[in-house]
């Protein structure tokens, strides 16, 4: 693939065979996201659906060469979010400028902005990265962020 360097279609190589279930050098287009977030994208799950993910499994299969195309293109869209943009977006709702927000009002933006996540899916990522609320509801919003780009190892992240 000539618009990826060598490096990136090892690394392409790689996480394409931990989902190669069978040994058949195939995933299933049900684990597309699965396999671009193994290589730290984050496409949105429009963006999956749109480039062949598929929501039940069995349904459609990738082959490396098939693969390689959407990772790139994933590579290079410009629209995923980064740790800086997320604290900008948070530091809207930090009204004292301190570093803090209240924790009813992260609830309402993960339950309504963006893609919206079920009530489930957000008491279960304020549960598992958030801190303690203080006595007026408010909570740290860097580290917030931090626990939960770190993904599924919060204790990695201070």
């Amino acid at each position: 693939m000539a618009d990826l360097a060598a490096r990136d279609v090892e690394r392409a190589q790689f996480a394409f065979s931990i989902y190669d279930f069978e040994g058949k050098d195939e995933v299933d287009a049900y684990y597309l996201g699965d396999v671009l977030r193994a290589l730290n994208l984050n496409p949105t799950l429009a963006m999956i659906e749109k480039l062949g993910g598929q929501k039940i499994k069995k349904q459609k299969k990738l082959k490396l060469d098939e693969f390689l195309p959407i990772f790139s293109q994933v590579k290079k869209d410009k629209d995923q979010g980064g740790y800086e943009d997320f604290m900008e977006c948070l530091k809207l709702y930090d009204k004292a400028e301190n570093g803090t927000m209240m924790a009813a009002e992260l609830s309402h933006v993960l339950l309504s902005l963006g893609e919206r996540l079920t009530e489930k899916e957000v008491n279960d990522i304020m549960a598992e990265c958030c801190d303690e609320e203080d006595e007026d509801g408010f909570i740290p919003y860097e580290r917030f962020i931090k626990r939960l780009m770190a993904g599924p190892f919060p204790d990695s992240v201070a």
